[in-house]
């Protein structure tokens, strides 16, 4: 797994309105986290990822297409939004918000730091298990 440095998730935190980002696997570890975001914040928000990461994916194959794949979520709550975006193979860009924010600039400056970055960077290899 390439490290991936929390000044990649910089552009992101930047935009108004934004309180943290958190690179996680699909299985629920940090990759990175924002300057700001504690440990236990983000260790939280990628377990979160890693449980909405499976709904999503029952629900891609109930009424998507059937191949599972899960492109974006959004968690309205009190007090903020969640949003998360795969940001490649086996890793999600996760952020969390104030309530008053513009989601499309969210959207929008998460997918131009996944581009910017590349998804190599981001992307988590297939964990393989070990002979018995």
């Amino acid at each position: 797994m390439k490290q991936v440095q929390s000044w990649m998730l910089d552009e992101v935190i930047w935009v108004q309105g934004v309180r943290h980002a958190v690179v996680a696997t699909s299985d629920g570890l940090v990759q990175a986290r924002s300057d700001g975001t504690s440990r236990d914040v983000a260790d939280r928000v990628a377990a979160a990822c890693a449980g909405l990461h499976s709904l999503g994916q029952s629900l891609g194959q109930e009424f998507g297409t059937g191949n599972r794949a899960v492109h974006q979520v959004m968690v309205g709550f009190d007090g903020g939004y969640l949003f998360i975006r795969r940001a490649g193979d086996g890793s999600h860009l996760a952020v969390i918000t104030d309530p008053v924010i513009d989601p499309a600039l969210i959207g929008q400056q998460m997918q131009a730091q996944i581009i910017k970055i590349g998804e190599t960077n981001f992307g988590t290899p297939a964990r393989r298990g070990t002979p018995a």
